[in-house]
């Protein structure tokens, strides 16, 4: 996974290796997601698109859609049902490829049936531990905000006052570590978290 900071950047990242799908946000700061998926269609890019915006009305669903996006899914949405829409966008195209396994040490996330273990010892996670665990596994070495895990988790389009991240994240340190092994999941003072051996 690539992420880019804006419109241009996407562009530029999608010209110098085309992904198997890409996700836009409509908000983004130097071009917006509709004109970037407008940008990609004139280039002859016929990569899947889907494209992510707070504005739910119909003219807003109907301008991305005839930009050129593939799908659009409204704010807050839920990980879950923008990587199943993904998926179905790879489906019809016929390009869907065998979801990988994120393994980071002695820990291996399997997204296919929902089960993370940690040397070979299954963790037993509730489906929204596995879901910020699959965040974190996705991204290892990368420190990650609490206002990008509400959005990527729970699916809060703004800032919101609430402590649920580091809640979850002290129930999956509990199953990680309880057979004392290494913590994995390491809080960056200020910024986030990260997942890193």
């Amino acid at each position: 996974m690539e992420t880019a900071a804006g419109g241009y950047a996407a562009l530029e990242a999608v010209a110098a290796r085309p992904p198997a799908a890409v996700v836009l946000d409509v908000g983004m700061p130097d071009l917006d997601g509709v004109r970037v998926v407008r940008r990609l269609r004139a280039d002859g890019i016929d990569v899947p698109v889907c494209i992510l915006s707070a504005r739910d009305e119909v003219e807003d669903r109907v301008a991305g859609l005839q930009a050129g996006a593939d799908d659009y899914l409204v704010k807050p949405f839920a990980l879950v049902e923008l990587t199943a829409r993904l998926h179905a966008l790879l489906r019809r195209r016929g390009e869907v490829r065998a979801v990988r396994d994120y393994v980071v040490g002695d820990l291996v996330v399997d997204p296919r049936r929902h089960v993370a273990t940690r040397a070979g010892r299954d963790l037993g996670l509730t489906r929204r531990e596995f879901q910020l665990l699959e965040a974190l596994a996705a991204n290892p070495g990368q420190v990650l905000s609490r206002e990008h895990l509400l959005q990527m988790v729970w699916g809060y389009a703004t800032e919101v006052e609430t402590n649920v991240v580091d809640v979850f994240v002290g129930y999956l340190r509990r199953k990680l570590e309880a057979m004392g092994e290494p913590r994995v999941i390491r809080t960056v003072r200020g910024v986030g978290w990260v997942l890193r051996v």
